[in-house]
């Protein structure tokens, strides 16, 4: 597997913190920070998504 590279924590209020990754290859993931070693693979457009509805409010119970 590449190796991931992860962004700095995101963290909203009150809620898990998550990371984002991507490798070499163009690859995004996600994972709950502290818990990269469980991560979601998906197309960026489908992860930057994912993220836009959380940061909106509508999907944080998902993590």
């Amino acid at each position: 597997m590449a190796e991931i590279t992860w962004e700095e924590p995101f963290c909203a209020e009150g809620n898990n913190c998550f990371r984002i990754g991507t490798d070499p290859e163009g690859n995004a993931y996600i994972a709950v920070a502290g818990q990269e070693e469980h991560f979601v693979a998906d197309s960026r457009e489908a992860l930057r998504a994912l993220i836009l509805e959380i940061k909106a409010g509508k999907a944080d119970h998902l993590l």
